[in-house]
């Protein structure tokens, strides 16, 4: 069972080369394909010798399709270049999927540091993945490739393309969190502080549910923080069905 990495970049200089690396090293029979968004630094060119380099759109949903165009596996497999993967991973995603029923999963999620939040943040990521099939990207996704063609890739949305991904896969079979880890940087949450960032991404899919239109939610991610209760005027969802 052919698997394709696509791992999406974006100004990824400081960590691309220890991380397409760590995937040569432990897949070393997996297709790599790096997706590069625009980067303005040598992201694209530090990447080139160790993988497949293709040029997208900026945005994560975007560059993870374009990738996908390109690929060859029958298993799609979408890695974030801050995380590291449990050599593990790869032996557990292809026995899972000798079930017929099984469309995708994702990965047990750790972070790089260990902290009361950044634990419990984990924990709890596990268990709605688990219990509601809401994987998110640094869990790092894999999905069938038919499926995957079925539903058209990833929605073209902002911001929750993974949720909204994931939500999709689960109506056509069974999504499986494996026992292998992804271990993602905490360098953005403990920028912010961790229990601040934890009630943000919250009140972030709580807007996204309410219908907030997803390029007004990714705005305000990126604006970090800050206070809850902000003034921001948010439009309405207009989403693919």
């Amino acid at each position: 069972m052919k698997v394709s990495v696509i791992v999406p970049v974006l100004d990824e200089e400081d960590t691309i080369q220890a991380a397409l690396g760590r995937l040569r090293r432990d897949f070393p029979d997996c297709e790599l394909i790096v997706v590069d968004g625009g980067s303005t630094d040598a992201t694209a060119a530090l990447a080139a010798p160790h993988a497949t380099v293709v040029r997208g759109a900026r945005g994560r949903a975007r560059q993870m399709n374009e990738g996908a165009r390109h690929a060859h596996g029958e298993v799609l497999w979408f890695v974030h270049a801050d995380t590291a993967i449990d050599p593990a991973a790869l032996g557990q995603i292809r026995a899972c999927l000798t079930d017929p029923r099984v469309v995708g999963g994702g990965l047990t999620l750790r972070f790089d540091r260990r902290t009361p939040g950044l634990d419990y943040l984990a924990r709890t990521s596990n268990i709605r993945a688990r219990r509601l099939h809401h994987v998110f990207g640094d869990q790092a996704m894999f999905v069938r490739r038919t499926v995957f063609d079925d539903l058209g890739g990833f929605p073209d949305l902002a911001i929750m393309e993974d949720l909204e991904m994931s939500r999709r896969l689960h109506r056509r079979g069974r999504l499986r969190l494996l026992p292998a880890t992804s271990t993602a940087s905490s360098r953005r949450l403990t920028a912010h502080g961790t229990w601040r960032m934890i009630a943000f991404m919250q009140y972030l899919k709580l807007l996204y549910f309410a219908g907030v239109d997803p390029e007004s939610i990714r705005a305000r991610y990126a604006a970090g923080p800050g206070l809850l209760l902000c003034r921001e005027r948010f439009r309405p969802a207009s989403r693919n069905p």
